[in-house]
């Protein structure tokens, strides 16, 4: 069995000593190539590569970037691809070994947070031939469009992720506590008095003013730490999408929300002020300015039009 490794050499959590291992290990149980990752969007670039050449698998250690850009490799048609009714069909299958600082995605498959655990863990499934089928999110805008594996969001969300990538960019470690002070901080900063978005879809009541929302493909959103973060806590990789909207931005509505999520597991917050879908295929959020724009944590620019999409057994993840 062939596999192709993308390993992220600035991974927040392992070094070069565990790589070898981690490497030595994967290269006992399959005929494994090694590709590093040098600059964004690179990781994309070589799954694709990886699935035109005929591998069976692509492994990815990394933080949920790395796994993004790898997953959308994956399932990005090439020119000339015909559309498949199952996307996973005919691709590479995914082994994913947690190496970010939240590794949400790895997480929410059940895999051990520790890289040198999830390596061992998968390296199980791949002896017993498990495989789990996963349903993805996909964003799409001005004719671009982007899989996303466990959340998007646009609004204040959006704006704390784009002022921690500026503090990495500046050579800070992106770590549960930089988050939360970093969106304390910029919560005084964010508007709170002109909602700018409006979400509308097939079936849905339209609801208007909303001043942030979550698109959730699973549950939990995040991770402070070992705590999980809960907005969408029904979301999950055999449904379709979940949303959390917010109308209101002041301090006495939005302090129940965070407490909620942060400490009730499995039951939606509630509040006339909030806008919650369960299950649906498709959505669209249009704001009349500019708004900021995340996924799978990563900080995408500023958009007005977004449409959000389930794309049901779209990956085949070896757990």
């Amino acid at each position: 069995m062939r596999a192709m490794l993308l390993v992220n050499p600035k991974a927040t959590t392992t070094n070069a000593r565990t790589r070898d291992v981690l490497i030595r290990a994967l290269g006992a149980a399959v005929d494994l190539a090694v590709e590093e990752t040098r600059y964004r969007g690179h990781a994309a670039s070589l799954a694709s590569t990886a699935r035109a050449k005929g591998y069976d698998l692509v492994a990815v250690l990394g933080g949920d970037g790395t796994i993004n850009e790898t997953v959308n490799g994956l399932l990005n048609p090439v020119d000339g691809e015909p559309a498949r009714d199952d996307p996973s069909a005919g691709r590479p299958g995914l082994i994913v070994i947690p190496g970010g600082s939240a590794n949400v995605f790895a997480r929410a498959l059940g895999l051990p947070n520790d890289p040198v655990e999830s390596t061992g863990a998968v390296l199980e499934a791949l002896r017993e031939g498990r495989r789990r089928t996963v349903g993805l999110g996909q964003a799409l805008w001005e004719g671009q469009n982007r899989y996303f594996t466990f959340c998007s969001g646009m609004g204040y969300d959006a704006e704390v992720v784009r002022a921690v990538e500026g503090l990495r960019g500046a050579g800070r470690k992106a770590t549960p506590t930089r988050y939360v002070n970093t969106a304390l901080r910029h919560y005084l900063a964010t508007d709170k008095r002109r909602p700018a978005m409006t979400l509308t879809g097939p079936g849905i009541p339209t609801a208007e003013g909303v001043f942030m929302a979550i698109i959730s493909n699973t549950s939990p959103w995040t991770y402070v730490g070992a705590r999980p973060v809960t907005p969408t806590p029904w979301a999950s990789f055999e449904t379709g999408l979940d949303l959390l909207g917010l109308r209101r931005m002041g301090p006495l509505a939005l302090a129940p929300v965070i407490r909620h999520i942060l400490t009730e597991s499995d039951i939606l917050p509630s509040g006339r002020h909030l806008v919650q879908l369960h299950d649906e295929p498709e959505f669209t959020l249009t704001a009349s300015r500019p708004v900021a724009f995340e996924l799978d944590g990563d900080y995408l620019g500023e958009r007005e039009t977004m449409t959000f999409r389930s794309t049901p057994n779209a990956l085949q993840v070896l757990v």
